[in-house]
């Protein structure tokens, strides 16, 4: 048998297809105010998300959240043993002791790696057993809490809910707004429980400056995006008519633990 290795693009773009293959698309449209909630306004409706090829913007995010992403308990994963279809597996959970077994080596703690370290890891350990071995690793579920930075931030990307998170320590774990970013309009998208997109519209200058309301700099949730928008007045679908917007939205809101 042939050892095929995994391939970064392919699995990073392969994530968001097979988790779209599995929902289905999801609406982004405007949220109706409630009496008596935050400042936050509803913004313009958007059409219909659809799948398109992600763009290099989103490729990029993709590619830095799968080279820095650390495993935790409900990640899933596939080792490749070149050679030796015996000590391939199609599929591994991570345990909620963090641990994976494999049947050369037994148990192994696998919490608060990432891929590459682990590739390294299983190629060291597996040496003992096996001559040079050639070892892959891919990561096929992401299950950590997730929350999506994009726009006029430093470090636009995943961000990876260790804690409880506002609006505010999500752009500043991004690096914080860009020179280029308006710190007046902030638009949160989040899923609703009949699986639509609503959107809130949130001034973090305010926040910054110490004349927001307490409930304004919102708790955020696992599936949150936060889009930060330029200086210069910009609509919202310059970053939702990017390829590949769908698959990101439905890759941060379709898991999470």
């Amino acid at each position: 048998m042939r050892h095929k290795r995994f391939d970064l693009k392919a699995t990073v773009l392969g994530l968001c297809v097979a988790i779209i293959a599995r929902a289905g698309m999801a609406e982004v449209c405007s949220a109706s105010a409630q009496a008596g909630s935050s400042p936050a306004r509803q913004t313009d409706q958007f059409t219909p998300l659809t799948p398109a090829q992600p763009s290099p913007y989103f490729e990029e995010i993709y590619r830095d959240f799968y080279n820095n992403y650390r495993l935790g308990p409900g990640d899933e994963i596939a080792i490749r043993v070149g050679g030796q279809p015996d000590y391939s597996l199609d599929h591994v959970k991570v345990v909620p002791t963090g641990n994976i077994y494999h049947p050369l080596v037994g148990d192994i703690d696998v919490a608060g790696l990432t891929i590459d370290q682990l590739t390294r890891k299983l190629t060291a350990d597996f040496g003992e057993y096996v001559i040079n071995p050639k070892v892959s690793v891919g990561l096929l579920v992401a299950q950590s809490a997730k929350i999506g930075v994009l726009g006029e931030v430093v470090r636009p990307g995943i961000v990876i809910m260790t804690e409880p998170m506002t609006v505010l320590g999500a752009i500043s774990a991004s690096g914080g707004v860009a020179d280029s970013g308006s710190k007046s309009e902030v638009t949160l998208l989040r899923q609703s429980n009949d699986g639509r997109l609503r959107t809130v519209t949130v001034n973090l200058k305010h926040i910054l400056e110490g004349k927001a309301d307490p409930d304004e700099n919102l708790v955020l949730r696992a599936g949150d995006t936060l889009i930060v928008h330029t200086n210069v007045r910009k609509k919202i679908s310059n970053i939702t008519a990017l390829g590949g917007f769908a698959q990101f939205v439905a890759f941060i809101t379709l898991t999470g633990r």
